[in-house]
């Protein structure tokens, strides 16, 4: 009887960073990508609180989930903030397989539905990098 595990390697930074190059690089992808991720804080959150100020408990829990998720954006608005910076992104993806990553964490992104993963992942791998 082996069971199966599977191993959550999600790098929140390196989400960031892949996500912003996408496949080619282009500047204006940059922006698209720290727009979505700025409007997943607000957006997400927004709609999180009218849902929680409707009652009830069905749209607590709902509302409660939104803003799960909408902080789980917030790591990665800040990662695209600081990775706007002329030459900031391409140094910090200077030798990695971009394509090998983007095939991971184009699955990986599904991950945000968690709430609270993101800013928990976010949290956990910046206090081991120092």
């Amino acid at each position: 009887m082996g069971g199966s595990r599977v191993a959550l390697r999600v790098d929140v930074r390196r989400l960031a960073a892949i996500d912003m190059w996408g496949s080619a690089g282009v500047r204006w992808r940059r922006w698209v990508i720290l727009v979505e991720f700025l409007l997943g804080v607000v957006g997400l959150a927004a709609v999180g609180l009218v849902i929680l100020s409707s009652g009830g408990a069905g749209r607590t829990v709902l509302g409660l989930w939104f803003l799960g998720v909408a902080a789980n954006y917030a790591p990665l608005a800040l990662y695209a903030l600081a990775f706007i910076r002329p030459g900031a992104l391409e140094a910090e993806i200077e030798g990695v397989d971009v394509f090998a990553e983007l095939r991971y964490y184009t699955a990986a992104q599904l991950w945000l539905v968690v709430p609270l993963l993101f800013v928990v992942l976010a949290v956990v791998q910046r206090r081991r990098s120092r």
